[in-house]
């Protein structure tokens, strides 16, 4: 029932004009992030500590703008979805794409670093509407239903997307094939899972697994990032070439994933606005919880 309900929603979606889809979208966004409030405490506190030079106005303005962005994402990503790729392709210009290529060139595949910026989840689609095949790793929802209707929505020809649970060697497969496989590395970690890396001057524990697949592979790492264009439309940046650490010793995965946060940082400071503040990237703390003072709202 609640998946016929679902589908019947996402139909309506898609038949609504862009314009109304964003109009939902910034209903959302501000009923989430003014209403519900949800973690909007934690968001400014975590902006204002990684990037102190800012303003408390324009701490406000880009707080503000992320929650009515997160609001909108959400929408368009089922639009864009039951659009199909035709429509994404339209809507996303790509720059960079040679990296890609360079990087496919070697045979050992390609990995994709990127992060929650901009609307992320039209990137894998807009990757496959210019003829990469890729694979990506997500979570899988707890609600079945609300799982099966997503990836359906996800689902589209020259995408892949695995869950967490035992991807590692689905995803080295995927390289060895010559294809992309695209990671996330910007959410918080327990301490069983991830390393403790810098990431905007402060230790945040982050997962090492994309330093290990590279290590194991030797595939390059490619930086994507997508973001929205003020005048509509979307802009997917690929940056150049990473190579893959030497080995997998700690120190070298380590100080590959102390380089990748910081790839991420620097993209999060292009567009602070829509990076996901509300998320708790510094939850977990070091043994002895050394940091936990600066984290205080």
């Amino acid at each position: 029932m609640l998946k016929a309900i679902l589908n019947g929603l996402l139909k309506c979606v898609a038949a609504l004009p862009l314009p109304v889809v964003h109009g939902i979208g910034r209903f959302i966004g501000f009923i989430f992030g003014r209403v519900v409030r949800h973690h909007r405490t934690d968001a400014f506190a975590q902006l204002k500590r990684s990037i102190p030079e800012l303003s408390k106005k324009e701490r406000k303005q880009i707080i503000n703008t992320m929650y009515r962005y997160q609001g909108i994402n959400g929408v368009e990503m089922i639009w864009y979805s039951m659009r199909g790729l035709d429509a994404v392709k339209k809507a996303v210009e790509i720059d960079g794409v040679e990296y890609v290529e360079q990087a496919l060139e070697r045979g050992r595949g390609v990995l994709a670093l990127t992060a929650h910026i901009g609307n992320f989840e039209l990137m894998p689609m807009a990757t496959a509407a210019n003829g990469f095949k890729l694979s990506v790793i997500v979570k899988r929802i707890k609600n079945e239903a609300i799982n099966d209707v997503v990836e359906n929505l996800r689902s589209h020809e020259g995408l892949t997307f695995l869950s967490t649970k035992n991807a590692y060697r689905d995803c080295l497969k995927a390289l060895r094939r010559n294809e992309a496989v695209g990671m996330i590395i910007d959410q918080n970690m327990t301490r069983e899972e991830g390393i403790f890396a810098e990431f905007f001057g402060e230790t945040a524990c982050t997962s090492p697994g994309l330093a290990f697949m590279a290590a194991q592979s030797k595939a390059p790492i490619v930086p994507v990032f997508i973001c929205r264009k003020s005048e509509g439309g979307f802009k997917l940046k690929i940056h150049p070439l990473i190579e893959p650490p030497e080995d997998r010793s700690p120190e070298a995965i380590h100080a590959a994933t102390v380089a990748y946060n910081k790839v991420i940082e620097n993209a999060v400071r292009e567009a602070p606005e829509q990076w996901i503040w509300m998320h708790r990237r510094w939850k977990t703390r070091p043994a002895g919880g050394q940091g936990k003072e600066r984290f205080k709202t």
